[in-house]
């Protein structure tokens, strides 16, 4: 109905148009104008409703959003090298849908809806394999975001279902272009997927148990990839935020299976300081859920408590920046498992991370940036892996437990926008250096109690060289 009476006012319209217009003309003009002019406006019309996205009704706003971010991956694990075609994970290519509506002066509601796509995974790729599915959900289409929320300018906004957890995020602070193509504390997203590669032999590592046929150099941080002190985003939540007050807001989240945490966060401006900041504080207490990175389970029951920070500082006038990240997490039940009972075992992951750099406007194409990075992570002993005597990483005989690992991480690299098309070109570097220390397993293998050697494994350094570009819609 909106849509005929639309276009019966544009014909009204262009048809006063027309009798003005024809009143000064010629007779023979009026004549050849009248017979086509209607039939060619209605068919633009037409043209035009095709190409408008439809929503279900009028009082809720529609927004569509997305981007797209493919790039070429190149890697060097001292035995063998490649490049690879990859979504880049570090911002991967989504679409979204958003909306809300005004209830009144001070409420509104609405709602977020978001996609990920990947066509391969640049976290989760292999020697093996150069798409990374191994899973369903490591490639193609998955969700991110589904969840509705009403907002209050005088007391927050309460939401509800698939979401970031109040402390996602909270270890990426950053102002600057690499968010989208080299997170700094993140760096599982860039070729981490790739197999450990034993330099003692150069054979790839070929078993670690638990369902899973290779053990990668992720799987070194935190068992999972994922920085001690960082939220998630793959619970379904409850999650509350407060109004902004100079600068600052604060946030709070439960969720399945007894997941919360709580987080402040900081945003604003002093002289010529650009300063972004979070910190914030997580517990996770039920391993029905297996989205965790607890090292220790017992009964499917897992116990981890974790601090983490980020503070992103831009120098306006000179565009100088520094990125900042720590966090700490401890496995609570890691020394009541059946493996490192009474052994002691360290308990706690830590990392910390730096990137600093310039990002001006050198050229009017948009702004460059230019960086340096350093990551490091020390984490304890992780009791949901083992690796078999026969795998190539095992100096023992014997099945092995890990004991602890460290995985180093640095680099540069440099990026150029282009803000006429709303595109960021990348090229990026990272050399990356690993130990893992295992334990032998030997005396009570009814129980599984790790009290043999416990030696380190040497292991290849990796080489990443990333290049691409990430574009918003």
């Amino acid at each position: 109905m909106y849509g005929d009476i639309r276009k019966q006012l544009l014909l009204g319209v262009f048809a006063l148009a027309g009798t003005v217009a024809i009143a000064g003309a010629s007779p023979a003009l009026a004549a050849d104008l009248g017979g086509d002019c209607c039939a060619d406006l209605e068919e633009r019309i037409a043209e035009l409703e095709a190409t408008t996205a439809r929503k279900g009704n009028r009082k809720v706003s529609l927004e569509i959003y997305g981007q797209v971010n493919e790039s070429i991956l190149f890697w060097d694990d001292g035995e063998e090298s490649n490049a690879y075609v990859v979504t880049n994970d570090n911002s991967r290519s989504r679409i979204g849908f958003r909306g809300k509506a005004k209830i009144n002066s001070d409420l509104e509601a609405g709602y977020r809806i978001e996609i990920g796509i990947r066509t391969a995974n640049s976290k989760r790729f292999t020697q093996l394999n150069d798409e990374g599915d191994d899973t369903a959900s490591d490639v193609g289409l998955d969700l991110r975001d589904s969840h509705w929320f009403l907002k209050s300018k005088t007391f927050g906004t309460a939401s509800v279902g698939l979401q970031g957890e109040a402390t996602d995020a909270i270890t990426e602070s950053n102002l600057t272009q690499t968010k989208d193509f080299s997170k700094y504390s993140d760096v599982e997203d860039t070729g981490l997927g790739l197999i450990l590669r034993s330099s003692a032999n150069g054979q790839l590592a070929a078993s670690t148990g638990a369902g899973f046929s290779t053990l990668t150099y992720r799987r070194l941080i935190g068992d999972a990839g994922d920085q001690p002190g960082e939220g998630d985003r793959r619970h379904n939540l409850v999650k509350y935020e407060t109004p902004t007050w100079n600068g600052f807001t604060a946030s709070t989240s439960w969720g399945e299976d007894d997941v919360w945490d709580i987080a402040l966060r900081y945003a604003g401006e002093f002289k010529d300081f650009n300063v972004a900041a979070g910190i914030g504080y997580g517990k996770q207490r039920d391993g029905a859920d297996t989205n965790t990175s607890c090292n220790a389970t017992i009964a499917g029951d897992q116990q981890c408590d974790q601090f983490g920070g980020s503070l992103s500082v831009l120098h306006t006038p000179t565009g100088l920046f520094i990125n900042a990240a720590a966090g700490i997490k401890t496995d609570d039940l890691l020394n009541e498992t059946v493996r490192f009972a009474g052994q002691n075992a360290d308990d706690e992951q830590e990392f910390w991370s730096l990137q600093a750099g310039i990002e001006k406007k050198f050229v009017e194409l948009g702004k460059t940036t230019i960086y340096g990075e350093y990551y490091d992570y020390e984490g304890g002993a992780n009791a949901r892996r083992v690796v078999t005597g026969a795998d190539p990483i095992n100096p023992f005989a014997n099945a092995a437990g890990i004991w602890s690992t460290n995985v180093e991480v640095y680099g540069f690299g440099i990026a150029q926008g282009l803000d006429k098309a709303a595109t960021v070109l990348y090229l990026s570097y990272r050399h990356v250096e690993a130990d893992l220390k295992l334990k032998e397993i030997t005396a009570n293998t009814a129980t599984g109690v790790a009290d043999g050697g416990i030696v380190d494994s040497p292991l290849e350094d990796l080489d990443l060289v990333q290049a691409g570009a990430i574009i918003k819609f």
